[in-house]
Parts: structure tokens; C-alpha cells; sequence
């Protein structure tokens, strides 16, 4: 509604994770950094945590938009309370293979075979699991025992794990300290800092061709920060509704008037702290 207004060619604050939109704050540079190295290491796990609205989704997508795959087969979980068995059959379903109706052995088994197939093919064999706060520990330790998969002394599975904060305490359970020996990185996504903000807010806005129309008054972005706390979804959010106001107001400014109103309309909503 408010592109032709501002003359800006896609939506810069847009809810839903786009990893051309990814900023490269120090967190999300190291979190970056960590997912090529685990991919250069081709075993073990990588783990990267971080409040929701963090950037954790963005992060999966870009690495997926980048890798070669002609060398590596990956594929992604979104996961929910899942057992073994739930989840070998998810894993089954992701890289396409068929899993209606099959035991566990028969799931491991296939599995084994198809990360055989993979190796001999040339290509490596990458899982990808995101909400990975909601995993019990049992099904933790039946990734670990995948990851046990092996031709030649060189693993056939590497394993990404991304989730909230609260799974740094479940990876603490004396019952994974076979699995934490495993994990060859692990990283936390911190929220973005005053400068960062402020940076994020003109980087997504400068992809999407924006010339200074609005323009920003330099004191928002303390308001800003204030509400968000740092966190790109809620700056997203937030970044949203200021430019719809402002359309709908025929304005062509962000001062701290502009912020204030569209806090408080996002206040009065039920789904906003």
C-alpha cells in the first residue's frame, strides 16, 4: 500500500524471514562465520541460539541460499515435541524418502543407505533443525547416535541445531555429556545495540531503493530502541506500521510524534506487549 507512496520497490520491514535482508551485525557476522566452519568440518554439530525475533530463521535461509548444492544435500526441521521415532520419520519425509508405516529400524536403516548413496555420489549430507528448544533430551541423543553414521573414519551426517535460549540449559543435562562432546561451535544471537538498530533500520530501507523519502529524525531511533529493545522482528514490526501511518496520514516524515502514535496503536493491540 505504501510503496508507491515512497517509491520504495519491495517492503523493507516485512515479517516473514528473508535472508536478502540479512544484516550482518558482530553476533550475526560470528553466527555466520560458525555455519561455514561447521560446513568446511563436514561433522559434528553447530549450535546457534538466540531470543525469538533474533534472526535465527534468517540465518537458515541464507545459508540455504548459498550453498553448493551439487556437493551437499540439505534439508530442514521445524521442529515440535517430537520422539525418536517422530523425528526419524521427519528426517525421513525431508530428504524425501519414504517413512508411512515403517519401523524404527527399517527408518535407520534406509537412512544409513541413503547417507551412503549421498557419499558416493560426492555429496555431503547436511540436517538443519530449527526450534531445536523443543526437542527432548531422548530425541537429542538419537541425533547424536545418527551422527555415529560413518564410511572410512568420515562421518556421514553434520547436524545445525538453532533454538532459543532455554536450549543451552537443556544441552546442560547430565544425560548429553556424550553429545556435547560433539558440538564443534556454538554461538548466541544477542539482540542488536543502539547503533545496530539504527544501521538495521537503514540497511533493510536502502535494499528496497529508498532515497531519503521519508526521511528520519535522528531522536526516533532512541524511541525506537526503547520499544523494540533491539530485536529485529519487533523493529519489523514496528517499522511497518510507521510507514503505513505515515501513508495514511499523507506524511512524509519519522519524527517522535510519528513513533509515539503508532507504539501506542501497537500497545492498545492484544498480540503486543
Amino acid at each position: 500500500m505504501y510503496l508507491d507512496y515512497f517509491g520504495l520497490s519491495a517492503k523493507p520491514f516485512q515479517l516473514t524471514p528473508d535472508h536478502r535482508f540479512l544484516y550482518l551485525s558482530p553476533a550475526h557476522k560470528k553466527a555466520v562465520a560458525y555455519l561455514r566452519y561447521g560446513l568446511t568440518q563436514a561433522e559434528g554439530f553447530i549450535v546457534v541460539t538466540g531470543n525469538i525475533g533474533t534472526g535465527k530463521s534468517t540465518l537458515v535461509r541464507n545459508l540455504f541460499a548459498t550453498i553448493d548444492t551439487t556437493a551437499l544435500t540439505a534439508a530442514q526441521l521445524v521442529t515440535t515435541q517430537l520422539d525418536d521415532l517422530e523425528l526419524l520419520g521427519l528426517i525421513s519425509s525431508a530428504f524425501k524418502l519414504p517413512y508411512s508405516n515403517l519401523s524404527k529400524t527399517e527408518l535407520l536403516s534406509q537412512f544409513e543407505s541413503f547417507l551412503i548413496s549421498e557419499q558416493t555420489a560426492g555429496r555431503r549430507v547436511l540436517l538443519v533443525i530449527d526450534e531445536a528448544q523443543n526437542l527432548p533430551i531422548r530425541t537429542i541423543e538419537e541425533l547424536r547416535m545418527l551422527s555415529n553414521f560413518e564410511v572410512d573414519n568420515r562421518p556421514l551426517l553434520q547436524c545445525f541445531l538453532l533454538g532459543q535460549k532455554e536450549f543451552r540449559i537443556t544441552l546442560g543435562s547430565p544425560q548429553l555429556e556424550q553429545f556435547r562432546q560433539r558440538v564443534i561451535a556454538s554461538t548466541d544471537l544477542r539482540a542488536l545495540n543502539q547503533t545496530e538498530t539504527t544501521e538495521y533500520i537503514y540497511h533493510r530501507l536502502k535494499l528496497c531503493g529508498w532515497n531519503n523519502n521519508p526521511t528520519i529524525e535522528e531522536s526516533c531511533f532512541t524511541a525506537i530502541q526503547g520499544f523494540t529493545d533491539g530485536v529485529p522482528r519487533r523493529i519489523n514490526l514496528l517499522l511497518d506500521r510507521v510507514l503505513l501511518f505515515l501513508c495514511l496520514e499523507e506524511l512524509t516524515k519519522v519524527d517522535d510524534a510519528v513513533i509515539s502514535a503508532v507504539i501506542e496503536e501497537l500497545q492498545a493491540e492484544t498480540y503486543v506487549p
